[in-house]
């Protein structure tokens, strides 16, 4: 299949842009994308009659398909708070893409969206990009990204009526500490364990999953909204050498000139102060962080937002400040990036899934909806 004629927002490094470009499919990935008209149109080709054609959108911070929609507490599985630890929670055990925010996502142009546990543990479980298409979670799955931890006032308010630890910044910090030292040793032992003369140390779920943070192949994901708890995040972070990326990061607009090299993902935007470490909510932080050296992604984190309005939250940051290019940005390549996925989606270029969205007015405007939308080189609306 051709996609023809269109205003193709490649979201490439270069950043470039082709009028009167096209895109060619086949078998869901991207074999070709160049200028002009394609020889050998057939029937099936689409002709775009000069609209905009854009990456699938990419949601880094959801909590999509573990909180059903229409239920109560029968249909929450994002927070596992028995415990304060549980890293070993995966939470593909826990998606239900029948869920219906799933068809929202799609309508909106959202392809991708890595889904998160909640914020209620210092450390809640893994994090894994998933297609917005599909019946079976295992079959959507992109890769796992990361691993959940959580500072501030939800592991606080959480365990402090069950009286139970922590009901402090420090003992949160000091249990994800303590996990990630044991982790270490852990990794150590099962290291010594190929020469015979030391024992594989007793096999412990909880530390198993933390290796992959340990080696590097995944990310630590903070959830921190007020400034010293960022700042503990990066901490944490720089004493086990772990790759940190701040989620939420809403006070990072106060303390910009201190984060730059890091990653953010901002939001939600469209959000009030519900609680005290949101006093400084500002429209301005996902500019002032990206003007600081910050790589910057905006989320819905839905179900707090729900996932239909994430290009009109990226819209949104252009009130405080950023160009529609990067606003753009923020919802294509930049969390694709962060999200370890960009070799995946997040762009148009040859090699990668077809993922496409197609619109006749600005992405951005709350008016606009797409025309069309593709996954994996087939058309879902």
């Amino acid at each position: 299949m051709i996609l023809y004629n269109g205003e193709i927002y490649t979201m490439n490094s270069a950043k470039e842009i082709i009028s009167g470009g096209y895109v060619e499919i086949n078998e869901g990935k991207i074999i070709s994308v160049g200028q002009g008209k394609p020889k050998n149109i057939s029937q099936e080709d689409i002709d775009l009659e000069g609209k905009i054609l854009l990456p699938g959108f990419v949601d880094l911070h959801t909590h999509m398909g573990l909180m059903n929609s229409g239920v109560g507490i029968e249909g929450e599985d994002f927070n596992e708070d028995s415990e304060p630890v549980t890293p070993q929670m995966r939470v593909v055990d826990a998606i239900n893409p029948c869920d219906i925010t799933f068809e929202e996502a799609r309508n909106a142009g959202v392809t991708t969206v890595a889904v998160s546990p909640g914020s209620t543990n210092p450390i809640a479980g893994n994090v894994v990009a998933i297609k917005t298409l599909g019946r079976c979670a295992d079959k959507m799955v992109v890769r796992e990204i990361g691993m959940k931890f959580a500072l501030g006032e939800n592991p606080k308010m959480t365990f402090l009526t069950k009286e139970e630890t922590p009901i402090t910044r420090m003992a949160t910090t000091a249990l994800i500490r303590e996990t990630l030292t044991k982790a270490q040793k852990y990794q150590i032992q099962l290291m010594r364990a190929s020469d015979p003369e030391y024992d594989e140390p007793e096999y412990d779920i909880k530390l198993e999953s933390l290796i992959p943070l340990l080696e590097g192949e995944v990310k630590a994901h903070f959830h921190c909204h007020r400034a010293d708890d960022i700042f503990t995040a990066l901490r944490i972070s720089k004493e086990f050498n772990i790759t940190p990326v701040l989620v939420h990061c809403t006070e990072g607009h106060m303390i910009a000139d201190e984060l730059s090299n890091c990653e953010a993902i901002v939001g939600p935007i469209i959000s009030d102060r519900s609680k005290p470490e949101l006093t400084n909510v500002s429209l301005e932080n996902a500019h002032i962080l990206k003007e600081n050296g910050v790589k910057v992604a905006v989320c819905t984190d839905h179900s707090e937002v729900p996932i239909q309005y994430l290009s009109l939250s990226a819209g949104l940051t252009m009130r405080g400040g950023t160009d529609r290019y990067s606003a753009l940005e923020s919802i294509t390549c930049v969390p694709a990036k962060i999200g370890g996925i960009y070799d995946k989606v997040g762009s148009i270029e040859k090699g990668k899934d077809a993922d496409l969205c197609v619109f006749s007015g600005s992405p951005l405007d709350v008016l606009s909806e797409p025309n069309m939308v593709m996954i994996n080189g087939k058309i879902v609306k």
